[in-house]
């Protein structure tokens, strides 16, 4: 019974793992295999209290389970005790010390807490065990370019080309889009046949189709690469909902609610905190890259902190943010704001200030002058056309990003982010530092100097050698910003008239 009933829960058939459940219930009800099948149906229909009750009543009799113990890890991940879910994951590691599974479900917690040494140390332990493990090779290539080793990581992604199946296909974007690694020939090669292939899905035909058009661009064949792009952004488009015309009302509601008189938290509240924002690929990364050679700020990459404090309220209050913004009290942004520094504190372990480096926080900055009015913010802009083109190049992460795979909502969505990035400033000029892109391009020391004196930082030569810095990145510019500053980073006049629909939608309401 407790073998049907856990091939029933593999094949998400609740109802019936509930009926074999009932039998087994009735002859063993207190059996430890019996409570962890009872903790897993009821994790995987949301139910989390009811579940870890079942998992710690079988850990009673069964301790040292390393299965147990990673599905309690799960659990509370997806709870939100990350710190308990990381002991128990571990303790199910030295439980089980060759069980990949054990590794893997800690490397990944890891690797969501950007916790790149230890990640990659799990990876390892998993290759070691099982060099085709396709999973584990890719924990592996992740962290290693989240730490800077691009070369060994582009070891990886290609061992992992070669294993074949539907990791290869991640595996050659990811490869190409480490941006400082050109294939051979060879390889160019393989890449067009592959995606050329005939019976592809969606999902494997779009991040092959993203690399095939890098590669094209870095070969300057221009008209290749853009409808190879155009291509490959119809495929990821088709299975996103976004509504461009919900967007622009929901800035027009957040510029409503702020332009009246906004209560605040306590003056000096949020003075450890750097917010860096922006649109993607407008410079957010290499902005905190060089804030972080100061060894008092610890960067902290893209955190998910101030969303989630943000939405929990609105989900407490039953309503959207901008309605409750208005009525919060200076007592209810405080409470927010010590939320989302408690949240992120364990980046301030060892120095005393970290960046939070979201780029999509730009619809968030009235909340962020209101929970952390000493907090420093950072808009980064690039040049409209290059920002937008080079987030048409890009394959972001599922769920994120969903206006950048039509250039018609691409140009409306960086027009909505113009006008509330204004709004933000011309409100917060004491605040908010609008740090331009090509000016920083043209005047390196200039531009570096001011920003960190805004930052209320001492000005060091260091700063001008960010790129040595030794630290964890997480995006998609990890590998370039390993490098110096370079002036030739522009690539939309290459594309000259095809980019008309672009133009035309940045243009529009100006």
């Amino acid at each position: 019974m407790l073998v049907e009933a856990n091939r029933l829960i593999e094949r998400r058939d609740y109802a019936g793992a509930e009926r074999v459940l009932n039998g087994a219930r009735v002859l063993a009800a207190a059996h430890p295999e019996t409570l962890r099948l009872d903790g897993l149906l009821q994790h995987r229909q949301g139910r989390l209290a009811e579940a870890a009750d079942f998992y710690r009543r079988a850990l009673a009799t069964r301790p040292d389970d390393a299965q147990l113990l990673g599905e309690l890890g799960e659990l509370l991940t997806d709870r939100g005790d990350i710190e308990a879910a990381l002991d128990l994951l571990r303790r199910a590691c030295e439980c089980a010390p060759t069980d990949t599974s054990a590794w893997m479900r800690l490397g990944l917690l890891l690797d969501r807490r950007a916790m790149h040494a230890e990640a990659l140390a799990s990876g390892l332990r998993i290759v070691e065990r099982d060099p085709r493990h396709s999973g584990g090779r890719l924990l592996v290539a992740r962290n290693l370019q989240a730490l800077g080793h691009i070369d060994q990581a582009a070891t990886e992604y290609r061992h992992l080309i070669a294993l074949g199946g539907e990791r290869a296909y991640q595996a050659w974007f990811s490869l190409v889009d480490l941006k400082t690694v050109r294939l051979e020939q060879g390889e160019v090669a393989a890449l067009e046949r592959l995606h050329a292939s005939a019976g592809l899905s969606d999902a494997a035909r779009a991040p092959l189709g993203f690399a095939l058009g890098r590669v094209y661009e870095d070969a300057e064949r221009y008209v290749d690469a853009f409808a190879t792009l155009a291509r490959a952004n119809a495929l990821v488009r088709r299975g996103i909902q976004w509504d461009s015309a919900a967007s622009s009302r929901e800035i027009d509601g957040i510029k409503t609610a702020f332009s009246g008189s906004i209560a605040q938290a306590p003056p000096e509240l949020g003075e450890e905190t750097l917010f860096i924002v922006g649109m993607p690929r407008s410079g957010t990364t290499l902005i905190e890259q060089i804030l972080a050679v100061h060894p008092d700020i610890e960067g902290a990459s893209e955190l998910p902190d101030l969303p989630a404090t943000i939405a929990a309220e609105s989900a407490r209050r039953g309503m959207p943010f901008a309605t409750w913004a208005v009525l919060a009290s200076s007592g209810d942004w405080e409470r927010l704001g010590r939320e989302y520094l408690a949240r992120t504190a364990r980046w301030r372990k060892h120095r005393p200030r970290s960046t939070d480096k979201l780029p999509g926080n730009w619809l968030l900055l009235g909340a962020v002058r209101a929970m952390l009015p000493s907090a420093k913010i950072i808009d980064c802009r690039r040049d409209a056309l290059e920002t937008c083109w080079s987030c048409y190049k890009q394959l972001f992460a599922p769920g994120l990003v969903r206006y950048a795979y039509d250039l018609g909502e691409l140009g409306a969505q960086w027009q909505n982010y113009a006008r509330l990035s204004q709004f933000w400033a011309d409100r917060n000029p004491l605040h908010l530092r609008v740090q331009d892109y090509e000016a920083l391009l043209a005047a390196p020391a200039q531009e570096i100097r001011a920003l960190v004196e805004f930052c209320g930082l001492a000005f060091d030569e260091a700063f001008l050698r960010f790129h040595e810095a030794r630290r964890g990145v997480r995006s998609a510019s990890a590998g370039q910003v390993r490098q110096p500053l370079r002036s030739d980073t522009s690539r939309a006049a290459h594309y000259a008239q095809l980019l008309d629909p672009l133009r035309m939608a940045l243009r529009k309401n100006h």
